[in-house]
């Protein structure tokens, strides 16, 4: 096994944390140049959470009309619309991280090898781990950003809370990057891709309290979505809109957060038995 000299950072942790990051930001400005001329393919994930806004927000939205206040803290101003787009925010933050840390990143590592010749350079493992998540979390800010200013356009945020829903995006990204990260070095061919797609993004986007208040399903199923990170991630994002902020909140953040520094683990240990054999 041929052994690839790599510098040693100088200085205390957060020297060396910043010094990884600022290597990784060479495999952000790659994938910036490589979707230049593919830039639809990434603009295009800003329109399905419009559509879902549009198709169930206003067309459910119509029937139904405001949220009761039994499930959104005894306020009686929330529409359905206001209920619904916080939650597709968070599910566009999702998408935006999953879609690129499972799909491009399986064909970086095992058809392009383009990992490779990365770690022919100075960057390692965790530095391709870290730009990978980055680019991620600047695809999922892109649908964030775009869902958030519609929300404002439209009055759908009803809280001073609701500046901080980006930021919370951002969480939300770089969890399901970090989640993405260890899924894919799992994956062995493109038919793998049935698994994490029809038998885990879908089911979380469905029961997750997306479209309506985990209080309607059966209590054993509340347990079961309360365990879904979306569903952690949703609570979080709708909790700063409507101004419902308290103590579900913090324990969604704090979910959240064990959630990202777990799947990042699991990633990079995945990524170092894949490319360093």
């Amino acid at each position: 096994m041929a052994t690839v000299a790599r510098p040693v950072d100088s200085g205390g942790g957060l020297a060396t944390a910043w010094a990884r990051v600022w290597r990784a930001r060479r495999l952000v400005e790659r994938n910036i140049m490589v979707y230049r001329h593919q830039w639809i393919i990434i603009v295009s994930g800003v329109f399905e959470p419009i559509f879902y806004l549009i198709g169930i927000g206003l067309g459910i939205g119509g029937i139904v009309g405001e949220i009761p206040p039994a499930y959104v803290g005894g306020r009686t101003d929330v529409s359905y619309l206001a209920y619904v787009a916080p939650a597709l925010l968070a599910t566009a933050a999702m998408n935006g991280a999953v879609f690129e840390t499972i799909f491009n990143v399986f064909f970086k590592l095992n058809h392009a090898k383009t990992y490779d010749g990365v770690l022919a350079t100075p960057m390692g493992i965790t530095e391709i781990a870290l730009g990978e998540m980055l680019w991620a979390l600047t695809r999922a800010l892109l649908y964030a950003v775009a869902m958030f200013l519609i929300m404002l356009a439209f009055g759908l945020i009803l809280s001073p809370w609701g500046v901080l829903m980006v930021p919370a995006a951002l969480l939300v990204a770089a969890a399901f990057a970090g989640a993405g990260l260890a899924g894919t070095s799992y994956l062995r061919t493109v038919n793998d891709f049935d698994v994490p797609m029809g038998l885990v993004v879908t089911p979380m986007f469905l029961f997750s309290g997306t479209f309506f208040p985990i209080d309607i399903y059966p209590e054993a199923l509340q347990w079961l979505m309360q365990v879904n990170p979306l569903y952690h991630a949703i609570s979080l994002i709708r909790g700063l809109s409507t101004g419902l902020v308290g103590v579900a909140q913090v324990w969604d953040l704090a979910f959240l957060i064990g959630f990202f520094a777990i799947c990042m683990w699991i990633a990079m240990r995945q990524m170092e038995r894949k490319l360093i054999k």
